[in-house]
C-alpha cells in the first residue's frame, strides 16, 4: 500500500541521496503495483492513479519528474538519461491518462470499457518501470 512521504515544499530541493532514494522507493512502488495489479485496479481508475501519484501527495511517485529532472546532472549520459526520463514521463501520462478514462467510459460515446482502459494503463505501467530503470541505471542505482 501506498505510505506516507516526505512531500516538497516550495521552493525546497531533495538533495541528490534524498533525490536517489525517492526514485528507488518510486520504483518499489511502481514494482507493488505490477505485481499486484488486478487488486489494485479492482478500486477503479483512481486507485492505480494513487500508485502513479497523480491523486493525492502520500505516493513516492508523487512529483517524482520534479526528482527526475533535479538529478540530471548526476548522469552518467546525459543524453541518454534525458532521452529515458522522457520516455518514463510519456508513459507516465499515458497510464494516467488510461486510468482516468477508466472512471468516465461507461458514461462517454468512446469505445472500451472500464477493464479495457485499466489494461492499457497497466501495459503503460510496465513501459514505464522499464525507464525508470533506465534513468536508475545512468545513476548507477540499482
Amino acid at each position: 500500500s501506498v505510505k506516507e512521504t516526505k512531500t516538497f515544499k516550495v521552493g525546497e530541493k531533495l538533495s541528490t541521496e534524498e533525490g536517489k532514494q525517492r526514485l528507488v522507493d518510486a520504483i518499489k512502488e511502481v514494482d507493488e503495483l505490477i505485481t499486484n495489479y488486478s487488486e489494485i485496479s479492482k478500486g477503479g481508475g483512481d486507485s492505480v492513479r494513487r500508485y502513479l501519484g497523480t491523486v493525492g501527495v502520500t505516493s513516492k511517485m508523487y512529483g517524482i519528474m520534479k526528482v527526475v529532472r533535479e538529478l540530471r546532472d548526476d548522469a552518467d549520459d546525459i543524453v541518454e538519461y534525458t532521452e529515458a526520463a522522457n520516455e518514463f514521463e510519456a508513459y507516465l501520462y499515458q497510464a494516467e491518462g488510461a486510468a482516468y478514462q477508466s472512471l468516465f467510459v461507461e458514461h462517454s460515446s468512446a469505445k472500451g470499457t472500464p477493464e479495457s482502459f485499466l489494461a492499457t494503463a497497466k501495459k503503460d505501467v510496465v513501459s514505464m518501470r522499464k525507464y525508470m530503470g533506465d534513468v536508475a541505471a545512468q545513476l548507477k542505482i540499482n
